[in-house]
């Protein structure tokens, strides 16, 4: 799919460039980016960048400050829009569906999760720790030249480095050790490989 083709996930945007910006933005409140880093994080125009950004900034959905000729943008959190659409935004082009479409074509995955910190703030508990990687659960036998070929494809998509664990299809509900105690005790979000 094109980036600049319209979502079939979320077609009430204009394009999926302006899916990919907002949720990379909403999706990371920590960050702080100038519009020529989000262009590079994303692998799209400056000027679309600049385009779908001032158009957030005037609906109030991000925030901007220059320094000196940079601008800096990140997400409006006190905006009463902002759970809900980095919500939506998120499920529909953040890393769940990024690993997704990465994900679909490699054989031998039974089941995969996003786990950690990642699956920790987007669930309905919360999390507060800083989201510096996304970790990923895979549960079968898959070909591990063509999984780490698809996870190195999304880390480039995502901006941030992605962690695999590799474990039996089993493995949640027979496995053991504190890993596997730590992993099942915390938010798994699953990954929807029918999606991809």
């Amino acid at each position: 799919m094109g980036k600049s083709a319209t979502p079939k996930l979320l077609p009430l945007l204009r394009s999926r460039q302006q899916g990919e910006i907002l949720a990379r933005l909403l999706g990371d409140p920590e960050l702080e980016a100038s519009v020529t880093d989000i262009a590079a994080m994303l692998g799209l125009p400056i000027s679309s960048v600049h385009r779908e950004i001032e158009r957030a900034q005037a609906a109030g959905i991000v925030t901007s400050r220059k320094i000196g000729n940079v601008r800096l943008v990140r997400a409006n959190t006190d905006s009463p829009y902002y759970r809900g659409l980095a919500d939506v935004l998120v499920r529909a082009f953040g890393p769940p569906h990024v690993l997704a479409e990465v994900l679909a074509d490699v054989d031998g995955i039974d089941a995969a999760y996003v786990y950690g910190s990642w699956a920790a703030r987007w669930s309905e508990d919360g999390g507060t720790r800083p989201v510096a990687d996304i970790d990923v659960l895979v549960l079968g036998s898959p070909d591990r030249d063509r999984l780490y070929a698809a996870l190195s494809a999304a880390e480039e998509r995502l901006g941030r480095p992605v962690q695999d664990a590799v474990r039996p299809a089993g493995w949640i509900d027979d496995g053991t050790g504190s890993f596997h105690a730590t992993v099942v005790s915390r938010p798994l979000v699953q990954i929807d490989l029918g999606q991809g």
